[in-house]
């Protein structure tokens, strides 16, 4: 047997050991990809009762769903253990002023119910997100939970903004 021979027949062996591991990555690569991101599922419909800083009761096609804002949340008003908090009577009446008795649309992230069975929801008024406005005011603080955080960033900088500034829970009593 010739050297060259061996050398051809160990090249190719190697080739296509190479060439099993480069579809073996592929692969992988391909199932550990993040999935093309889904549009977002978007709901209109008008806001009938402010529950709190950061729920509403919005009627869609004839239903009243609650609505819980998706990456904020606000003191409470009404909790059973917590009772009242500081600035949850302030956070209720900023959010009732920008959306009751208004048509809203509701942007839905990945998880789409919480575990009260509320609807989790970016709320927009126009182009104004009120989730986000709440927060900018200080009437809210940025909370993120995976999966539903395609707007976590921004809420992040606007409550760092808010702290910054002394609005609302962060210094100033009115949101």
């Amino acid at each position: 047997m010739s050297t060259k021979g061996y050398r051809a027949r160990d090249c190719s062996r190697g080739a296509a050991r190479a060439a099993r591991r480069c579809v073996g990555l592929l692969a992988v690569a391909l199932l550990l990809a993040p999935a093309p991101a889904a549009p977002a599922r978007i709901l209109t419909g008008t806001v009938t009762h402010v529950v709190d800083g950061d729920t509403i009761t919005v009627t869609l096609g004839g239903r009243a769903e609650k609505v819980r804002y998706i990456g904020m949340d606000t003191p409470e008003t009404k909790h059973p253990v917590k009772g009242k908090e500081p600035g949850g009577r302030e956070a209720a009446a900023a959010n009732r002023n920008l959306v009751l008795g208004k048509t809203v649309r509701l942007e839905l992230d990945v998880r789409e119910r919480d575990r009260y069975q509320r609807l989790l929801a970016y709320v927009y008024v126009g182009e104004l997100m009120v989730n986000a406005e709440l927060v900018r005011r200080g009437c809210a603080q940025a909370v993120t939970l995976p999966p539903n955080v395609a707007h976590a960033r921004e809420l992040v900088r606007l409550e760092r903004e808010a702290r910054l500034a002394r609005r609302g829970l962060w210094g100033q009593p009115d949101c």
